[in-house]
Protein backbone atom coordinates (compact mmCIF):
# COMPACT_ATOMS: atom_id res chain seq x y z
CA UNK A 1 0.00 0.00 0.00
CA UNK A 2 1.14 3.53 -1.11
CA UNK A 3 1.27 6.20 1.74
CA UNK A 4 1.80 10.00 1.46
CA UNK A 5 2.96 12.30 4.22
CA UNK A 6 1.23 15.58 4.60
CA UNK A 7 1.81 18.24 7.21
CA UNK A 8 2.32 15.27 9.82
CA UNK A 9 -0.45 12.99 8.67
CA UNK A 10 -0.31 9.82 6.55
CA UNK A 11 -2.63 9.09 3.44
CA UNK A 12 -3.12 5.42 2.88
CA UNK A 13 -4.05 4.69 -1.32
CA UNK A 14 -6.68 2.68 -0.47
CA UNK A 15 -9.31 2.64 2.57
CA UNK A 16 -8.31 1.31 5.95
CA UNK A 17 -10.16 -1.51 7.03
CA UNK A 18 -13.20 -0.67 9.59
CA UNK A 19 -13.72 -4.18 10.49
CA UNK A 20 -12.64 -3.26 13.97
CA UNK A 21 -14.44 -0.39 14.62
CA UNK A 22 -17.33 -0.64 16.93
CA UNK A 23 -20.86 0.70 15.17
CA UNK A 24 -22.23 3.35 17.54
CA UNK A 25 -24.99 5.80 17.46
CA UNK A 26 -23.37 9.29 18.39
CA UNK A 27 -25.91 12.30 19.51
CA UNK A 28 -23.50 15.45 18.37
CA UNK A 29 -23.95 19.10 19.65
CA UNK A 30 -26.39 20.89 18.06
CA UNK A 31 -28.88 17.82 17.99
CA UNK A 32 -26.98 15.58 15.15
CA UNK A 33 -27.71 12.27 15.44
CA UNK A 34 -25.38 9.61 13.42
CA UNK A 35 -24.61 5.86 13.12
CA UNK A 36 -21.72 4.78 12.13
CA UNK A 37 -17.85 2.90 12.96
CA UNK A 38 -16.34 4.75 15.61
CA UNK A 39 -13.15 5.82 16.29
CA UNK A 40 -11.04 7.71 18.53
CA UNK A 41 -7.65 9.35 17.95
CA UNK A 42 -6.63 12.26 21.16
CA UNK A 43 -9.64 14.95 21.01
CA UNK A 44 -11.05 13.70 17.38
CA UNK A 45 -13.96 11.35 17.37
CA UNK A 46 -14.17 10.08 13.85
CA UNK A 47 -17.51 8.32 12.27
CA UNK A 48 -16.62 6.29 9.24
CA UNK A 49 -19.20 4.68 6.73
CA UNK A 50 -21.34 7.40 8.40
CA UNK A 51 -25.28 8.09 8.74
CA UNK A 52 -27.33 10.82 9.40
CA UNK A 53 -30.60 9.85 11.72
CA UNK A 54 -33.17 12.10 10.49
CA UNK A 55 -35.97 10.63 11.15
CA UNK A 56 -35.77 7.74 14.14
CA UNK A 57 -39.14 6.05 13.21
CA UNK A 58 -39.16 4.49 16.42
CA UNK A 59 -41.94 4.02 19.35
CA UNK A 60 -40.02 4.15 22.47
CA UNK A 61 -36.99 6.11 22.04
CA UNK A 62 -33.52 6.70 19.96
CA UNK A 63 -32.68 3.53 22.03
CA UNK A 64 -34.36 0.81 20.06
CA UNK A 65 -32.20 2.02 16.96
CA UNK A 66 -29.14 -0.34 18.49
CA UNK A 67 -30.74 -3.38 17.15
CA UNK A 68 -30.98 -1.96 13.59
CA UNK A 69 -33.09 0.73 11.57
CA UNK A 70 -36.74 0.52 11.72
CA UNK A 71 -39.18 0.85 8.34
CA UNK A 72 -39.50 4.46 9.36
CA UNK A 73 -36.44 5.41 10.72
CA UNK A 74 -34.90 8.32 7.54
CA UNK A 75 -31.01 7.93 6.77
CA UNK A 76 -29.01 10.32 4.90
CA UNK A 77 -25.27 9.35 3.96
CA UNK A 78 -22.79 11.31 5.48
CA UNK A 79 -19.34 9.59 4.80
CA UNK A 80 -16.22 10.67 6.60
CA UNK A 81 -17.45 12.73 10.01
CA UNK A 82 -15.21 14.12 12.65
CA UNK A 83 -15.98 16.18 15.99
CA UNK A 84 -14.23 17.20 18.53
CA UNK A 85 -14.70 15.33 21.51
CA UNK A 86 -16.29 17.75 23.51
CA UNK A 87 -18.83 17.69 20.62
CA UNK A 88 -20.21 14.46 21.83
CA UNK A 89 -22.92 14.73 24.49
CA UNK A 90 -23.35 11.10 24.38
CA UNK A 91 -23.10 7.41 22.14
CA UNK A 92 -24.85 4.17 22.08
CA UNK A 93 -23.24 0.46 21.07
CA UNK A 94 -25.00 -1.06 18.39
CA UNK A 95 -25.55 -4.65 17.33
CA UNK A 96 -23.12 -4.82 14.69
CA UNK A 97 -25.24 -6.75 12.15
CA UNK A 98 -28.09 -4.99 12.44
CA UNK A 99 -26.79 -1.67 10.28
CA UNK A 100 -25.22 -2.18 6.77
CA UNK A 101 -22.08 -0.21 7.05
Amino acid sequence: METIEVNGKTYYSEPPSYADSEVRIVIAQRGWVFVGRYSEDGDTVTLDQAKVIRKWGTTKGLGELIDGPKPNTVLDPAGHVEMHRLGVVATLSCKEDAWSL
